[in-house]
């Protein structure tokens, strides 16, 4: 989907001259965002609107933490998709399943020790516990990820 079609969507939710109102933007700008444009095109009627822009900052640093900002604002969590392997499908499984439960341990062992000390988390644990949780969302998401994409399908059968 493109992301004039995206931001349509989003501004028929609450209409286009609601959202200018919320943006303190002109609902014409808003209206351009919304419409196609392109840098091939000079007779496209749109405006290069804000998801362009973020794409565009993050295809020019290579940063991700402008998505996870995002992400983050928006109640969720940036997990980059897998790269298919064209390794052994069985190998690949297996070591995905052990780097899953892996993480999985050393979240609980991070847990573990936390509570053990003197009964409580605080502040430096809860910091190392998301740190640890980030990490295994990240490796849980890659895995079922890549079974929903077919990398351990056996193409033979």
């Amino acid at each position: 989907m493109k992301s004039c079609e995206v931001l349509k969507t989003a501004a028929d939710t609450i209409g286009v001259k609601a959202l200018a109102g919320k943006l303190s933007l002109s609902p014409a700008l808003v209206y351009k965002w919304c419409q196609d444009s392109s840098k091939e095109d000079p007779d496209s009627s749109g405006a290069r609107n804000p998801l362009d822009r973020l794409a565009e900052i993050v295809q020019a640093t290579g940063d991700e933490r402008v998505v996870n900002w995002l992400c983050h604002e928006a109640g969720g969590f940036f997990v980059r998709n897998p790269r298919a392997h064209g390794s052994d499908n069985e190998t690949e499984l297996l070591r995905r399943t052990q780097a899953l439960v892996k993480e999985f341990s050393e979240l609980l062992s991070t847990v573990t020790s936390s509570i053990e000390d003197d009964g409580q988390i605080e502040d430096q644990e809860a910091d190392l516990i998301r740190r640890k949780w980030e990490t295994l969302k990240i490796t849980a998401e890659s895995f079922v990820v890549a079974c929903e994409t077919g990398c351990y399908h056996d193409e033979e059968q």
